[in-house]
């Protein structure tokens, strides 16, 4: 399994680039998995359901299995939030594992940046980003930049940098990100 990173900044587009960037890797015979790191509570249950219920009561892990998919919900409680390699450890074998989120990671990322957001870009002084994916990729004002609508370079930049897990540089393991 490798892994493969997606970071920016909120509202920079990376669900967007995501929803178009998997088709692409899986038109290409791979099998895709990802993983979403969010800086807010989540909640996938809703209030009154059976499953909802029961891990209001107490469970630490629920699982729930229907006609079309399952879900493992972990209640973290007191817990520290799992790190990365734990995560990936869970998952289903597969070809890439993508990765939203967990900017601090020490794996290979594309950064997606819009000037537009009057945001300054995280730049290659984050771990891990190798490249960026811009609507004004002329304008990115360090490192190499790909157009955003430019999927298919994308998804060659993707399968040419995935790496396995957790090997880096550095040794380290990459840590979960709580920005």
């Amino acid at each position: 399994m490798k892994v493969f990173g997606i970071a920016g900044h909120s509202g920079m587009g990376k669900t967007t680039l995501l929803e178009r960037l998997i088709p692409e890797l899986r038109s290409r015979g791979l099998t895709v998995s990802l993983i979403k790191h969010s800086h807010k509570d989540i909640e996938i249950d809703r209030r009154g359901k059976d499953s909802y219920r029961l891990r209001e009561a107490g469970c630490g892990e629920v699982m729930l299995l229907g006609n079309a998919r399952w879900a493992l919900m972990h209640e973290l409680r007191a817990e520290a939030p799992p790190s990365l390699e734990y995560l990936l450890s869970r998952l289903q074998a597969c070809d890439i594992v993508l990765i939203e989120g967990f900017k601090n990671g020490v794996y290979p990322k594309l950064e997606v940046w819009r000037e537009s957001q009057q945001t300054a870009p995280l730049g290659s002084g984050w771990p891990g980003i190798i490249a960026t994916a811009s609507d004004v990729p002329e304008r990115v004002p360090a490192g190499p930049a790909i157009h955003l609508g430019n999927v298919k370079a994308i998804a060659d930049l993707v399968i040419q940098h995935a790496r396995p897990f957790p090997a880096s540089e550095t040794g380290d393991t990459p840590q979960l990100d709580s920005t």
